[in-house]
């Protein structure tokens, strides 16, 4: 027994040693240096106290917290919504030899660097861009849209571009996993398709969702090269704000604004775990 437990840990020690060095060591130095003093020509002085979370609870950081999550949920929701019948259609419609092809379709974007498809969408949407060249040209506007690019419309837009892959996958998992006899029989007791699927497929799918909505809102609510390259200067999130303060030599307040947003963002994965839970129960 001794033995094999000494085996099991000898296994685990390059993973364990992987995430001491580049995740606990560098998240307790961000969580120590929050509690730090900015010097007065930047960097950090290892004075401790709470004035860093003081001023991250300034109105002007909550509104900052608070635009981010509506971006996010914004994100969120529309990936939701454009997921679910992709996801539905490869797991539950397509022809099972066209399937694999599907999926791979799907995270075909992941090919690509995200910096480079986020500069492929200024091009797209900037006033002289492909977007604003073939609306006049089909005549449907009679001068360029200037507001496509550096607003909420563009991070949004780049947003569930780039989001879009982590809530099909979830989501095509979980109704892959669905029997479609259950579907047949209800239709066969006089179920149409609207209450086969509100009544059977959406309740079974519900963890597939919870797993593609935590997976996209948590790195939408911290993006910062999405909201920095498409929402420009005056588009301020969490993300860019951290960005930002550290930038500007101020380690000690990016640290304590980041070590929020983990919080935050370790809360919402506690709700989501205990939602599936209660979920699973029934």
């Amino acid at each position: 027994m001794r033995g094999t437990s000494a085996n099991r840990w000898l296994l685990l020690a390059p993973s364990l040693l992987w995430m001491l060095l580049f995740f606990f060591l560098p998240l307790g130095l961000i969580v120590v240096m929050s509690f730090a003093e900015r010097g007065p020509y930047g960097g950090v002085r290892w004075t401790f106290g709470l004035w860093n979370y003081r001023q991250a609870m300034d109105p002007l950081y909550l509104w900052v917290y608070g635009r981010s999550f509506a971006l996010a949920a914004v994100t969120t929701a529309l990936c939701l919504g454009i997921s679910y019948p992709v996801a539905y259609y490869i797991a539950l419609r397509a022809d099972p030899k066209w399937k694999n092809l599907l999926l791979v379709l799907s995270i075909l974007p992941f090919w690509t660097s995200f910096l480079l498809r986020t500069y492929a969408w200024i091009f797209m949407l900037r006033v002289e861009g492909f977007v604003n060249t073939m609306l006049l040209a089909l005549g449907v506007i009679e001068r360029p849209i200037s507001w496509l690019l550096y607003s909420d419309f563009a991070i949004v837009i780049g947003q569930v571009y780039g989001e879009l892959p982590f809530m099909i996958l979830p989501l095509y998992v979980a109704l892959e996993r669905v029997d479609v006899r259950l579907m047949e029989a209800a239709m066969d007791l006089g179920a149409n398709r609207r209450q086969v699927f509100w009544r059977i497929v959406l309740p079974l799918t519900r963890p597939g969702i919870i797993t593609g909505i935590v997976l996209v809102f948590i790195p939408s609510f911290g993006a910062f090269i999405t909201p920095d390259l498409l929402g420009g200067a005056k588009s301020a999130v969490i993300g860019t704000v951290i960005q930002n303060q550290f930038v500007q030599r101020n380690q000690p307040m990016g640290s304590a604004l980041s070590v929020l947003l983990i919080l935050v963002m370790f809360a919402l994965l506690l709700i989501a775990s205990r939602v599936t839970r209660q979920r699973g129960r029934r």
